[in-house]
C-alpha cells in the first residue's frame, strides 16, 4: 500500500466515465465571468517536477504499457489527442514499442529519455481541481425480490451515440447521445422518468441492488461490484449514459442549505440523502444524467481507455484536452487522517485512461483509488487544488509547447 493512501484507515469510512464519473466533484462552479476553456502547454525540465525522483517509475510503466494498443490501432499521421498538439499517433506507437523492452530499475531513465514533460495550464492558469473515485460495494440480486427493488440497466437498443467531431472539425472531442423518433434525434429519457419506469418491461435489468443512494453512487463512479447472495460477485462497468447533463447534487444542498460548502463530501451527501427519504428521490433527479452498465469479466474496471484501471495510477481527463494513454505527473495533496492532522502530498505519476462527466477543463482530474473502505473514505472526501504536467514523445517536442 502506498503512503498516499495509509491514511485512509483512519478516515471515516463513506462512499463513479470510466469511466466514468468523478466522486467530488460536487462543487465545481467556475466563476461566470471566467474565460472559455483554453490548454496552453509550457516545456519544462523534469527537474521542476517535484518529487519525481522518489516515484515508482516502474508501476507507472506498467500502467503506460497498458494503454499502448490505442495508439498502435491509430492511423501513424493521426494527431493523437484533440488537436495535435502533442504529437502523431505514429509517435506514441514508436515510444510504446521502446517501452516493451524497459526492465522495471529502467523504467526513470527510459520516461527521462523517451519523453519531455510540459506544464498543463489553463489560459496559464497552472491549477485546477483534483478529486477521488473508486469501486463501491453494492448489496444485489439477479432477480427482483422483496429487497432488491433498484433496477441497473443495460445499455438501450434504442441509444444512439453521436460523434459529432465526424461532422465538424470544430466539435471533434464532443458528443451527445438520444434516440430516434419520426428520423430525428431526440433527447433520451432522464434520470426521473427512468426512475418511474420509461425503461420498465424492455429486459434490460442487469441486476437489482436494495438501495436507490447506492445505486445513484454507483452512476457517479461508473463501476462497482454487486454482492450476490450466494457470495458470488457481479462487476459491473460503464456501458453508456443518456446524453442528458450531469449535475452534481452537493451544489443542489448547498443552494436549500441543506449543506454548508466546506462540508460537503460524498459521506455528507449519502447521509443527508438516507436521513431525508422524502426529499432524496427529487434531489437525485436533479442530475438528469443516468449510466446504463455492462457484466464485467476483466479483473477491475475498465476505463475509458478500454484497459482495466491501476489504483493510484489511473487518472480521469478531459478528453477535449489530454488523450487518453498519455502519462501525467500529478501533484496535489490527499487531506490529513483527521481535521487537525496536515495534508500530505501526492506526487506520481499518473496515466490518462478514463473520462466522467464531471470532469471538465484542461486542468481537472479524477484519481482512481481501487475497490474497498479505504479507497472509499479518500475518494469521498478528495477535493484539493493542484497541477500536472504532460509527458510528450520526445520526437514531437519540437512541435509542441507555447
Amino acid at each position: 500500500m502506498s503512503p498516499a493512501l495509509r491514511w485512509a484507515a483512519g478516515v471515516a469510512a463513506g462512499v463513479a466515465g470510466l469511466a466514468a464519473i468523478a466522486t467530488a466533484a460536487w462543487l465545481l462552479v467556475p466563476p461566470r465571468s471566467a474565460p472559455p476553456d483554453r490548454l496552453t502547454l509550457t516545456p519544462v525540465a523534469f527537474t521542476a517536477l517535484a518529487g519525481w525522483e522518489g516515484d515508482d517509475h516502474a508501476a507507472a510503466l506498467r500502467a503506460f504499457l497498458a494503454s499502448c494498443g490505442r495508439a498502435a490501432a491509430m492511423p501513424a499521421d493521426q494527431a493523437f489527442g484533440r488537436d495535435g498538439r502533442v504529437g502523431t499517433a505514429g509517435a506514441w506507437a514508436a515510444v510504446c514499442r521502446a517501452a516493451e523492452a524497459v526492465l522495471d530499475d529502467g523504467a526513470r531513465a527510459f520516461f527521462e529519455t523517451a519523453f519531455r514533460p510540459l506544464a498543463v495550464a489553463n489560459n496559464r492558469v497552472r491549477e485546477g481541481l483534483f478529486t477521488g473515485y473508486y469501486e463501491p460495494d453494492l448489496r444485489g440480486s439477479l432477480t427482483p425480490d422483496g429487497a432488491h427493488r433498484v433496477p441497473l440497466y443495460r445499455r438501450p437498443r434504442d441509444l444512439v451515440r453521436v460523434d459529432l467531431g465526424r461532422f465538424r472539425e470544430q466539435w471533434r472531442g464532443e458528443r451527445i447521445a438520444g434516440r430516434v423518433v419520426d428520423g430525428a434525434l431526440e433527447p433520451y429519457p432522464d434520470r426521473a422518468a427512468i426512475d418511474a419506469g420509461a425503461l420498465a418491461g424492455q429486459g434490460l435489468e442487469l441486476a437489482w441492488v436494495d438501495d436507490p443512494i447506492a445505486a445513484f453512487f454507483l452512476h457517479i463512479q461508473g463501476s462497482g461490484r454487486v454482492l450476490l447472495p450466494d457470495g458470488a460477485v457481479l462487476r459491473v462497468g460503464y456501458a453508456a449514459q443518456n446524453g442528458q447533463p450531469y449535475l452534481a447534487i452537493g451544489r443542489e444542498l448547498i443552494a436549500r442549505g441543506a449543506l454548508r460548502r466546506d462540508e460537503v463530501s460524498l459521506q455528507s451527501i449519502r447521509a443527508w440523502l438516507a436521513a431525508h427519504p422524502d426529499e432524496a428521490e427529487a434531489v437525485m433527479a436533479r442530475n438528469r444524467s443516468y449510466v446504463f452498465f455492462r457484466a464485467l469479466t476483466e479483473p477491475g474496471p475498465v476505463g475509458a481507455a478500454a484497459v482495466v484501471l491501476t489504483p493510484g495510477r489511473s487518472l480521469a481527463v478531459d478528453l477535449r484536452y489530454l488523450p487518453l494513454g498519455a502519462p501525467l505527473w500529478l501533484e496535489t495533496t490527499l487531506p490529513g487522517a483527521t481535521p487537525e492532522a496536515p495534508e500530505q502530498d501526492f506526487r506520481r505519476l499518473m496515466v490518462a485512461q478514463d473520462t466522467g462527466g464531471a470532469i471538465r477543463g484542461p486542468v481537472r482530474g479524477d484519481i482512481f483509488f481501487g475497490n474497498g473502505a479505504e479507497a472509499e473514505a479518500v475518494a469521498g472526501v478528495l477535493k484539493s487544488p493542484g497541477r500536472y504536467y504532460i509527458l510528450v514523445p520526445t520526437t514531437a517536442a519540437a512541435a509542441l509547447g507555447e
